[in-house]
């Protein structure tokens, strides 16, 4: 058993309390307690749940969707490093048997929790099953209608990792795979065309997520309130949010958790193989990408954004500078996401009995340490 004292720890109730905790087995015991003089002191520093990214396409140079174990593993090192202890990455639009291989590939991965890596903790399906008005970076060539046969071997291939299954609720057939893809998983608007009225059907079939809000979808008029107004005014339905300062304005940021709380958005990173690295051109499910700064853009497209550069800690720290508060950033960055992929029992907060991934902060909200299960992770 390890036991820590003298930490801002943000309990179960969302909120920080100055106390400790203890760590046995890989689990959280005695939480928000105060230690007895023989636990490591942590001298004031914040200690909150690893961070949960339900939305990630790669980093190091690496995709998801090119189905390499190796590749995955990189992945899933470099963000662990980065403080993100689970995650659900997401692929992209591409033939089927494309999207089986990365699936088998995540499945794999999944059978065995490598030490001082990430854990895959569900798949995101991003696609194929969009508006081509409204594709972004996802690629034309692919896009077809919804398919339930597809979405159960895919699943199957996935062995049921299929967490979250976007979808554009305007094409013929999308009501009824909604009914019955949300029995197995959430299911999840995105990249669509659809208006208000189309919105409302998803969310009455059973759609309870919304994919990168904003981006990938109608913007929100006074007379036309699309997508984003239904989902706002409907309760149970929470939203993705790339809080980047780029993707969305930060006072679109600062608008969007004043209609959703903390309790609805998930912030997410939206990152692509060229996370964590230089300048230049990358790959995204076959086409590609061209980075500069921390926004990546189509080669072919430049004016289309293709998503993002920056990891789920990246994306924290900015949404602190911007306005939201540090309790409801920890929420969505860690709670809000793990239980949108049915994780919050075992990850999400520091909570006893649950798996002590856990970041150590330093007053500024830099990282100073990542735990998972509770071992402290080094740089080899």
């Amino acid at each position: 058993m390890m036991r820590y004292q003298n930490a801002k720890v943000y309990g179960p109730d969302f909120q920080f309390h100055t106390g400790g905790f203890s760590v046995e087995n890989g689990r959280f015991t005695d939480v928000l307690t105060a230690g007895d003089g023989t636990a490591v002191d942590l001298d004031g520093a914040y200690v909150v749940p690893g961070f949960v990214d339900i939305h990630n396409h790669g980093n190091s140079g690496h995709d998801f969707s090119d189905g390499d174990l190796a590749g995955l593993k990189t992945i899933a090192r470099y963000l662990a490093k980065n403080g993100i202890t689970s995650f659900a990455p997401a692929s992209v639009t591409l033939p089927e048997e494309q999207l089986r291989a990365a699936y088998e590939t995540a499945a794999v991965f999944a059978e065995d929790e490598l030490e001082g890596h990430a854990v895959l903790r569900g798949i995101h399906m991003e696609g194929p099953f969009f508006s081509e008005k409204k594709k972004g970076a996802q690629n034309g060539a692919y896009l077809q209608k919804p398919d339930y046969e597809m979405f159960s071997r895919l699943n199957e291939a996935a062995k049921g990792l299929i967490k979250i299954a976007d979808i554009a609720p305007e094409l013929p057939g999308a009501v009824e795979y909604i009914q019955q893809v949300t029995k197995q998983c959430v299911v999840s608007i995105a990249h669509t065309d659809a208006n208000y009225d189309r919105a409302k059907a998803a969310f009455a079939a059973g759609a309870t997520h919304v994919t990168h809000l904003f981006n990938g979808m109608q913007p929100m008029l006074h007379r036309a309130p699309g997508v984003i107004g239904a989902a706002a005014e409907t309760q149970g339905v929470t939203a993705e949010l790339i809080s980047d300062g780029m993707h969305v304005h930060e006072s679109v940021v600062r608008a969007a958790f004043s209609m959703f709380g903390a309790e609805r958005l998930c912030l997410i990173s939206d990152a692509l193989s060229c996370c964590g690295m230089p300048a230049g051109e990358y790959m995204l499910g076959g086409q590609r990408i061209v980075l500069d700064g921390t926004i990546a853009r189509l080669a072919d497209a430049p004016d289309t954004i293709a998503g993002s550069a920056n990891n789920l800690f990246g994306i924290f720290r900015i949404a602190l500078t911007i306005g939201i508060p540090l309790e409801a950033a920890v929420r969505m960055a860690s709670y809000n996401p793990a239980r949108v992929i049915g994780a919050e029992g075992e990850i999400g907060s520091v909570q006893n009995g649950k798996r002590a991934d856990f970041l150590v902060l330093n007053g500024d909200f830099s990282l100073r340490s990542v735990f998972l299960a509770g071992q402290e992770l080094t740089e080899n």
